[in-house]
């Protein structure tokens, strides 16, 4: 079956499709797909995963079309993005 490992990293993105076999999980796709090789900054330990913006475990298996996303962890507190942001339309009006 197919599908895909999107990843975006600080510098570059990929988004590689690959054929698995039935009964494939999320972490031998991954492995399978190399993409650790090119982003050796991932680390699944602590990076969360999900598959179409849900968050997924390692050990889920996978169905033909499914899109496997790895997430960065989060660079910023999103309440405080999110405060800055309406202040910054705030000031604008």
């Amino acid at each position: 079956m197919k599908i895909e490992i999107a990843y975006a990293g600080k510098q570059r993105q990929a988004l590689l499709s690959i054929k698995v076999g039935d009964g494939a999980t999320i972490e031998t796709a991954i492995a399978a797909s190399g993409i650790l090789n090119q982003f050796p900054e991932i680390d699944l330990a602590k990076q969360k995963i999900g598959i179409f913006g849900k968050v997924k475990t390692l050990d889920t298996v996978l169905r033909s079309g499914d899109r496997i996303e790895i997430y960065r962890p989060a660079t910023a507190d999103p309440a405080k993005v999110l405060k800055r942001n309406t202040d910054e339309v705030a000031d604008a009006d």
